[in-house]
């Protein structure tokens, strides 16, 4: 709880700052002095105390904060990438637009001429005739406004197709890998991933049953969920974890925990995930006999186990990998793709994967890349192949945007 109440606070102060940014660029700079811009203002503070009011409300049960805190979350998010991209453009139309100006004042301001010797007095010029009118203002009002069109509806737009994307059914990916001690018997064989289904305030047991219909029509061999099945209590969410009972395969289904069950009771789900009939692989594995071969699956705890709950033990690879039969072929499930580091000294032929998402909402696959080695797809750490799933669920907005949710189907093949 202290970990999630200091997160809270952090995105509480990086939020703040974002809103004061949209702010300026959506209220101050799109109006004039007067009621509208005070309105605007007071929409700012209240949007901006939305997100942490979201997440602190949500964890204390407050689930109908999720659609409205969450979705605008996305929305400042789009709002804040597309406004600062527009950053660039907008000063140089500035600066363009100030030295027209400029490039006007000499002859705007240019007296007229005076008769030599004219009787009477003369008025000196009116103030209106000596300085060319300065439209710039106007312009750049007019010009804001446009970006923050611009901004309002990109943002908008790319929300909702984010939306319609993460309620989507989750799409298959295929992959074949080949591993090198892998039997030529058990050539084939197929592992069903999932990771990140993320059950909580916004997704519940439909999720989950749909989840569980679509590994069941793989007729997989063996079925992993690699962590963050849930964002909250057994007593809140047991029921819509209920399905994976249902879950079928020919040698087993297996589980690791991911971060996100060290924020939710993980000494409770172990034992819920345990009775409905998933193995739970804590930093152990398990001899697959399978069309007379052998295969190690190896699952470790999540690596934030240790920082998150002091009660938990953290990814413990010599327990789960130290004495085997280094000839066999070993798989290994480790919540986030980073265990590969250390899962390549014990010479870990392939790691299954989640955490990342794919990034969920382009562009933080740029940011994921640079904790996590492998954000998507295959990839490889010090000799360990590493496949990293994107997640058939979505956490925080319920928005995926360039990483389509997934479940996906590992094919093994002998070298």
């Amino acid at each position: 709880m202290l970990a999630v109440l200091g997160f809270v606070t952090v995105l509480a102060l990086i939020t703040g700052l974002i809103h004061l940014y949209l702010w300026k660029r959506l209220v101050r700079d799109t109006t004039t002095p007067g009621r509208w811009r005070r309105i605007g203002g007071v929409a700012a503070l209240v949007l901006a105390l939305l997100v942490p009011v979201t997440l602190a409300g949500t964890q204390a049960g407050l689930y109908w904060l999720a659609w409205p805190g969450y979705v605008w979350l996305a929305l400042m998010f789009y709002l804040l990438v597309v406004l600062v991209v527009l950053e660039v453009p907008m000063l140089v139309t500035r600066l363009v637009l100030r030295r027209r100006v400029v490039a006007a004042e000499p002859s705007a301001a240019a007296p007229e001429p005076v008769l030599v010797g004219a009787a009477g007095p003369t008025d000196p010029p009116a103030a209106d005739a000596v300085a060319a009118p300065d439209h710039d203002p106007s312009r750049r009002l007019l010009l804001a406004r446009g970006a923050a069109i611009f901004a309002g509806l990109t943002a908008t737009g790319t929300v909702g197709y984010g939306v319609r994307t993460a309620l989507g059914p989750p799409r298959l990916d295929r992959v074949q890998i080949p591993l090198a001690k892998l039997p030529r018997s058990m050539d084939g064989l197929r592992i069903a991933t999932v990771s990140d289904i993320h059950l909580g305030p916004l997704r519940g047991r439909a999720h989950t049953e749909r989840i569980v219909a679509a590994i069941n029509r793989l007729d997989a061999d063996l079925v992993a969920v690699v962590g963050d099945l849930v964002d909250g209590s057994v007593a809140e969410l047991g029921s819509a974890a209920a399905p994976l009972r249902d879950l079928r395969s020919r040698y087993g289904n297996f589980f690791v925990t991911g971060n996100h069950e060290y924020y939710s009771g993980v000494e409770e789900w172990v034992q819920e995930i345990d009775r409905l009939g998933l193995r739970v692989l804590q930093n152990r594995r398990q001899e697959i006999q399978a069309r007379g071969g052998v295969l190690d699956v190896a699952g470790v705890n999540d690596l934030d186990a240790t920082g998150v709950s002091g009660l938990a033990a953290g990814p413990d690879f010599a327990a789960a990998l130290g004495d085997r039969d280094p000839s066999r072929p070993v798989v290994l499930l480790a919540h986030q793709p980073l265990a590969a580091v250390q899962a390549a000294r014990f010479g870990v032929d392939l790691q299954l994967s989640g955490h990342t998402h794919g990034g969920q909402m382009v562009p933080f696959n740029l940011a994921v890349r640079l904790e996590q080695p492998v954000v998507s797809g295959l990839g490889e750490v010090d000799g360990t192949k590493v496949y990293v799933t994107n997640g058939a669920g979505f956490w925080g907005p319920p928005v995926r945007v360039g990483a389509e949710p997934q479940i996906s189907l590992v094919e093994l093949r002998s070298a």
